[in-house]
């Protein structure tokens, strides 16, 4: 057989009905299902997804690649599977909540093949409140820099990646992350890349808010939260060295991940558990916040000023008389809504991945 130009992989658990348009997305892909191979897989789904992913296999057949496997207790693991399984020029990672604009996968293609792209970014639009980037998709760019474009800002996975780059450095997900996963793999494919592209024309990639959804990042649980918030930390300082490039991508983790800890339920959070939060945030401000503070905003450096300083009883004061720290609402910014693992029964009762979950 011809290597498709592109092997699209879906992670899956329970998403119905938002899959069976997902799929549909995939099988009227102006690409042409020779040029393609779908590899879905399903992380022990119990809500009709499966049946649903057997449907479009049996309508498709040589089009779908199906893989189930025992719930992993998040999105790293399946999509670790899938990758292993593709074998086209690309690889790109669908949500499956999410679907595509019928001739996206045929002009990122055409794109990445015409500027030798490793990396390539189409643009994003929201559906049901979902928040999206906007910056990095101003306009099409044959390249764009790894801080000044907006990169930062966009650390999702719902990228085109060509295949042989990721394969050459074994980059993989890291499944002791339940949240944020996508983002180390992400960073470390753009650092390593020659060229990052990016196709703004038009919307080509449609992230949908499920109805039900919560926010991952409160789900999760603060301390989980603060262990993967450290590990993108990490990636970072792994990879470039001190100066611009690590503030810029360190100011975007400070902005977002630290200071979503001290969002308006931390004050209701049981005494122990609030220091130890703050303990790991201090820690993570001292090692990393040198030139990172002072470019955040006033009232982002106040709170991270306060955790900073272990001034626990002043954070809490200063989140209650906050009228903006109000939960956010639900956002799936990785890519996936990964609430839906965070909920579902740990993989192995006895003998579970340590670290693959925190209590909430």
């Amino acid at each position: 057989m011809t290597t498709p130009d592109v092997s699209v992989v879906v992670a899956v658990y329970n998403t119905m009905p938002y899959l069976t348009r997902c799929l549909a997305s995939l099988t009227a892909q102006t690409l042409g299902e020779r040029r393609m191979e779908v590899v879905v897989v399903d992380d022990g789904s119990t809500d009709g997804s499966t049946a649903e992913i057997e449907r479009f296999a049996q309508l498709h057949p040589g089009l779908f690649t199906v893989v189930r496997q025992p719930n992993s207790g998040g999105p790293a693991s399946p999509s670790n599977r899938g990758l292993e399984l593709a074998c086209g020029r690309y690889v790109f990672f669908l949500g499956a909540d999410d679907h595509l604009a019928p001739d996206a996968l045929e002009r990122m293609v055409a794109m990445a093949d015409r500027y030798g792209s490793d990396v390539l970014l189409c643009k994003m639009a929201a559906i049901g409140e979902r928040t999206v980037p906007t910056g990095v998709f101003k306009q099409t760019s044959p390249a764009i820099r790894l801080v000044g474009d907006g990169l930062p800002w966009a650390l999702s996975n719902t990228k085109l990646f060509r295949r042989e780059m990721v394969e050459r450095n074994r980059i993989r997900y890291d499944e002791d992350m339940p949240a944020f996963s996508d983002q180390p793999f992400v960073m470390e494919a753009c650092f390593r890349a020659r060229r990052i592209s990016v196709l703004a024309d038009q919307d080509y990639y449609f992230a949908v808010r499920r109805a039900d959804s919560s926010n991952i990042t409160f789900r999760a649980g603060p301390e989980t939260r603060l262990r993967c918030a450290a590990k993108l930390l990490e990636t970072t300082t792994r990879f470039l060295e001190p100066g611009p490039l690590r503030t810029g991508f360190h100011r975007r983790h400070f902005h977002v991940e630290l200071f979503q800890l001290f969002g308006a339920g931390f004050p209701a959070l049981g005494p122990d558990v609030r220091e130890r939060v703050v303990t790991g945030a201090a820690r993570l401000i001292g090692t990393y916040g040198d030139g990172v503070l002072e470019r955040l905003d006033e009232r982002r450096r106040r709170t991270l000023e306060l955790a900073w300083r272990g001034a626990t009883e002043a954070l809490c004061e200063e989140i209650l008389s906050d009228p903006e720290r109000t939960p956010r609402a639900a956002v799936a910014e990785e890519g996936f809504s990964l609430v839906r693992w965070l909920l579902a029964p740990v993989r192995g009762a006895r003998g579970g991945r340590k670290g693959d979950r925190q209590p909430v």
